[in-house]
């Protein structure tokens, strides 16, 4: 995770009831990363306010390196909004911002590709707060797309995944990001605090049983 109050919400709490702790580590204000992953089963780099393109934050250039032990090892990785940015950046894609300063901040709709049929059975309106996307790595495999930011999910070998939106928020944590970067409220594309608790009785739903799907293939059994 990136931030001393940072919470794994929803996904960290899936995680625990299939039966593993989580072992939570905060790089930016100086945990170190693991050198290996003989004691992990799984790996998931959150998102954050800061930018996969900060090279000159060494915890970055850290979380950008380990991405090459995860998919050494074939460690299942999930890469939530900048976690899928990094990875990105890790295998030579660009990261930027869209071309007319749109953002993603609300619920919109991500459509699965052919090839992600067997993650998506339909289209999912999901949460979104970013103002950067990725570029799909040489050999990824993308797997859903959307309106303003194209590519929204993609699979790296056998159980890498970046996915651009935010399964894990609560309404909790939902309601805290609206409040706490309200100034980015205003900046095109962002949906208003009500529109976005609105917009999450209406579809939040679907994104938990997305979300539970979702980690039934994706960790071991």
């Amino acid at each position: 995770m990136h931030q001393a109050t940072s919470d794994p919400g929803r996904v960290g709490e899936a995680i625990r009831t299939r039966g593993y702790e989580l072992d939570m580590r905060v790089p930016a204000i100086g945990d170190p990363l693991p050198t290996n992953m003989d004691d992990h089963v799984a790996a998931v780099i959150f998102g954050g306010p800061m930018s996969a393109n900060d090279d000159h934050e060494a915890y970055i250039r850290d979380e950008t390196k380990i991405i090459d032990l995860f998919l050494k090892t074939e460690t299942p990785y999930l890469g939530i909004c900048l976690g899928a940015q990094i990875m990105a950046r890790a295998l030579g894609a660009e990261v930027r911002e869209h071309p007319e300063g749109v953002r993603e901040i609300g619920y919109y709709c991500v459509s699965p590709t052919d090839e992600g049929n067997h993650l998506f059975d339909a289209p999912l309106n999901a949460y979104q707060w970013h103002k950067e996307g990725f570029d799909i790595p040489v050999d990824a495999t993308l797997l859903a797309t959307g309106e303003y930011f194209p590519n929204q999910a993609y699979r790296v070998g056998k159980n890498a995944y970046g996915i651009q939106f935010h399964p894990e928020v609560t309404e909790a944590m939902n309601k805290r990001w609206a409040t706490k970067a309200a100034h980015m409220l205003d900046d095109p594309g962002a949906q208003s605090k009500e529109i976005q608790l609105r917009s999450r009785r209406k579809y939040d739903p679907d994104v938990k049983i997305w979300l539970d799907r979702f980690l039934d293939h994706w960790l071991p059994a």
